[in-house]
């Protein structure tokens, strides 16, 4: 990759802070919207039979175990509802948002530091060592995010039969999970046929590219549960539109097999471009992002942003999460030429 000057003009402003499929809106999408724009003048069907038999046949669970929110932090907002937990647990770094919706319900949030001389791994067995019965909750996200690392399922499996004996609620964040290489291994949807206690959060916000369309759902296998949260939910809280796309894009295998094929080269890609700088430090990436630790003394995140934003580049600053510094960025990975860009760019300045 050679180190010409780039101009802001040459390229549009890309975001590689939020983590979307690089693919974009899927053609599926486009054609349900246009193919049923008329729908919006009806009211939602209150038992979304075909988003709900779409979601079943896409994560393999009954239909009857899943519950649909407008976004992620709509779901985690009505499990910390449901659930009520005065001390929950979460991993550091972590996304920020489960912090803020818990502490909203007066929830007192307990961290779990990962560490970063082992690359941020998460051991599960000094994880479940750390538990005990005063805490109520735990959300933890396979991938993680920012760490982009995945989590065996025999781990969350322990986890789970651990907290099961602890009476301790387990939210697993699914949101980027289906970014990995045969992510079917590590999804922890089976797990709800044996666990009560556990619900797997799943979004079409990133993988489908599709945030404004605010659809999210859980998996979970708990029937008193369920009977509350069908009791205190508006019935029809899904838009008819939203539930139409929902259940297009969740059928559209050309496009989940080319993303899947997409990021899986583009990932290595631009692993093995910036692995062999000697001023960073890659926390080798699962999904579809990469953390990245800046090892020159006199460069910060704020360095980094401001030379790539002046090539049209938004990537991530870390300074504001718990757990890193401003050291660490981290971006996605988008198409070829503008990963190819991204990388230059970076590297110009560290």
């Amino acid at each position: 990759m050679g180190k010409n000057p780039l101009r802001l003009e040459q390229y549009e402003t890309v975001r590689y802070d939020l983590n979307m499929n690089p693919l974009g809106i899927p053609q599926s999408a486009r054609k349900a919207i246009a193919e049923n724009i008329d729908a919006i003048s009806h009211y939602p069907d209150i038992y979304y039979g075909d988003l709900k038999q779409s979601i079943a046949a896409y994560t393999s669970a009954p239909a009857e175990s899943i519950v649909m929110g407008n976004g992620s932090s709509d779901l985690i907002r009505l499990f910390a509802a449901l659930v009520a937990p005065k001390k929950a647990k979460l991993i550091q770094p972590c996304f920020s948002e489960y912090d803020r919706v818990l502490r909203s319900y007066g929830c007192e949030v307990e961290y779990y530091a990962l560490k970063e001389e082992d690359d941020f791994a998460f051991s599960v067995m000094d994880f479940i060592a750390s538990l005990d019965s005063s805490i109520d909750m735990i959300i933890i996200g396979n991938p993680n995010n920012p760490t982009s690392r995945k989590i065996p399922f025999e781990d969350m499996e322990a986890l789970a039969s651990a907290c099961e004996s602890l009476d301790i609620f387990l939210i697993i964040d699914e949101m980027y999970i289906e970014f990995l290489d045969n992510h079917e291994k590590y999804t922890s949807v089976p797990l709800t046929e044996t666990y009560e206690n556990l619900a797997v959060f799943r979004s079409i916000s990133k993988f489908f590219a599709l945030p404004g369309i605010r659809l999210a759902y859980a998996v979970m296998n708990n029937p008193v549960q369920m009977q509350i949260i069908n009791m205190t939910t508006t019935t029809n809280n899904i838009p008819t539109l939203t539930a139409i796309v929902g259940a297009a894009v969740l059928k559209d295998t050309e496009y989940i097999e080319e993303s899947r094929s997409t990021i899986h080269t583009e990932r290595n890609l631009v692993y093995s471009a910036m692995s062999t700088s000697k001023t960073i430090k890659l926390i080798k990436p699962d999904a579809n992002f990469m953390l990245l630790k800046i090892l020159k003394k006199d460069v910060t995140s704020r360095d980094v942003y401001d030379h790539c934003h002046s090539r049209g580049i938004i990537i991530r600053r870390c300074d504001d999460i718990p757990g890193l510094n401003e050291k660490y960025i981290r971006f996605c990975f988008m198409n070829p030429k503008q990963n190819d860009l991204m990388v230059n760019t970076i590297l110009e300045i560290i």
